[in-house]
This record gives structure tokens, sequence and C-alpha cells, in this order.
């Protein structure tokens, strides 16, 4: 089980880590502490020095009722961040969190290495075949609507069985392309109940029966936080919790804001199922 980053190849049979670098000023955990190079080196050091696989980047915030950015914007904001990304950490793999076709390729073509789109490829009808083109891993998650419509789509036959269906046609449709390196994101968060968030996560399993690597996005969600009655910020130890119910049901890549505490639970994951 392995994916091709730019001719490396990255073997997920041990689960990785993904940190979060959002840029952007509006995102639920972390929006605007990034605001100069210095804070984004400074924290991307801190990421890889503790164990990152992978720098997720995103310049559009999906968290619900976030507001429009063009596809401009997007570009302005990213493609420096790309650059000095590349530049400061030559053998760094970058993923870009977006669901534009056109900021995929410019973001593949500035250095990135994967595309993370949260609509699966549903928001751009060229986004897929782009896909193809730049023969990049791809990242699809579930989701329905968009960050205003998202949290009135909640209606599901089995929310499971449903996510399974899904994934399966995208994949189908991707495999058509000539698409070789997929990894599937169920969404917890998007167009999905705090239930239901813990129903999918309850019968994570399942989900491999589609055979493709899984990436769990899980790290300080309202999930957590409005179960435990706390904050975005105090959801530390229950992300690392849930963190440990995704490995043991098969997410293969973890995507977080915490990495030190990320790669622990994986030690000890793997030190728990290795003995």
């Amino acid at each position: 089980m392995t994916i091709n980053c730019k001719g490396q190849l990255i073997d997920l049979k041990t689960p990785k880590v993904m940190g979060i670098l959002n840029v952007t000023p509006d995102s639920f955990f972390d929006g605007g502490l990034y605001k100069n190079e210095a804070d984004i080196i400074l924290q991307v050091t801190k990421m890889l020095d503790q164990g990152a696989t992978f720098i997720d980047v995103g310049a559009y915030s999906s968290r619900p009722n976030s507001p429009f950015v063009s596809q401009d914007e997007e570009l302005q904001r990213i493609i420096p961040i790309i650059n000095l990304l590349v530049k400061t950490f030559p053998n760094i793999i970058i993923s870009v969190d977006t669901f534009r076709s056109e900021v995929a390729k410019q973001t593949i073509l500035a250095g990135a290495a994967i595309i993370n789109d949260i609509s699966g490829g549903f928001r751009d009808e060229k986004m897929l075949q782009t896909i193809a083109n730049l023969n990049v891993p791809y990242i699809m998650m579930h989701m329905r609507g968009d960050a205003e419509t998202m949290q009135n789509l909640t209606d599901y036959n089995d929310i499971t069985n449903d996510l399974i269906l899904y994934f399966s046609k995208q994949i189908s449709a991707c495999r058509k392309l000539g698409i070789i390196d997929l990894i599937i994101d169920p969404g917890f968060g998007f167009a999905k109940t705090t239930e239901q968030n813990f129903k999918l996560l309850k019968k994570l399993e399942l989900l491999q029966i589609i055979d493709t690597p899984l990436l769990a996005g899980i790290s300080r969600k309202s999930m957590i936080y409005k179960t435990l009655n706390i904050t975005a910020k105090e959801a530390l130890n229950g992300t690392t919790a849930l963190h440990m119910v995704a490995l043991q049901k098969g997410a293969k890549i973890l995507r977080v804001h915490d990495v030190k505490e990320a790669l622990e639970c994986i030690s000890l994951y793997n030190t728990t199922f290795n003995v």
C-alpha cells in the first residue's frame, strides 16, 4: 500500500501523519495564526521535526458558513506559501487542500505533491481529469453541498453504506481516467450530525472493503468538543482518544493539528498490535 509523491514512494502499511497548515484568516482552530513567512517556517519546521510525513496546506476555509473566496484570491494566498516551503524544505511532501482544478494544477506545478479535495471531484467538473493529467495522488473526501448548505444535508439511509457507494462510484470514475493513487476521507463533520459522525467512526472498518488507504480528519473537530462541552482549544485529549479508535479501524493517515501527540498515538498503536 504505497503512494507515489514526486517519485518518492510512501508506504502506508505503517500509519502516517499529515500536519495541517491553514493560511486562512478564519479556520475554526488555527485561522490567522500564520500570517508571515517566519511564522509559517517555524510551524512547518516544528511539524516536520516531530515526524509529519505530509504537510497539508489550505487557503480556503471549509468550516460551516465560511465566507466565499475567489479562485484568484485562493491562488494569491497559496502559491507564495508553496514556493516558500519548497525553497525552505526541498524534500517536503505538500498536500494542497482545494476543490478547484486550476488551483490544483498551479500548486502542483509550484512543487506540491498531493491534492486533497473536500468535494471528491463534485464541485469542479474538471478536477478528476486534471488529477489524471498531473498524475498525482488524490485524496477524495465525502461531503454534500458546500460550506453554507452542508449542515442541512444530513439525511442518509445508512451513513456507512451510503459512503461506500459514494466512494465506489467516484473511484470507478477515477480509475477510468487512469488515476492510480487514491486515498479516501469519510469527511467527519461535513454534512453529518455529531451522532452520525460517531456512527461512522464506530463502523469505520467497513470502509476497508473499498481497498483504498483511509485518511481520518478528526483533529479538534466539533464532534469532540461539543460532546465534551469544551472548546476546540481544549480538545487535544479527545482528539487523541478518537485517533486511536480510527487507527484500530484501519486509518492509514491522520490529518492533525498536533503532530507530536498523533505520532505518539501511532507509536503506541504499532507497539500494541505488533507485540
